[in-house]
């Protein structure tokens, strides 16, 4: 059975810095990984995406402050977060989607940002 852990949220002040992670165990053949993240009221969004072959792409409101990473020893992923603001406060939920099209997800890590 696939599970996946993530770490990393807190309350953050505008401008700073946090690193999310997020590891899955279990038999599994990794497509892509990815953040989502839902903000209070409004649908869950993706935030960032890398494939199995390290092609990334971006929400456009994260480009330039936003970081995907990958370890696929360790079946991670990691999403670098500088130049944090308040609009990104939300739920943050790691995605893996396997080679058999099947979404994993996790239990979602909160991300506030205000001073």
């Amino acid at each position: 059975q696939v599970q996946l852990v993530e770490s990393g949220g807190g309350l953050v002040q505008p401008g700073g810095s946090l690193k999310l992670s997020c590891a899955a165990s279990g038999s599994i053949f990794i497509n892509a990984m990815g953040w989502y993240r839902q903000a209070p009221g409004k649908e869950r969004e993706l935030v960032a995406r890398i494939t199995h072959g390290g092609i990334t792409n971006y929400a456009d409101s994260v480009k330039g402050r936003f970081t995907i990473s990958k370890d696929n020893d360790k079946n991670t992923v990691y999403l670098q977060m500088i130049g944090l603001k308040p609009e990104d406060t939300a739920v943050y939920y790691c995605n893996i989607y396997d080679d058999w099209g099947t979404n994993y997800w996790g239990q979602g890590t909160q991300v506030t940002v205000s001073a």
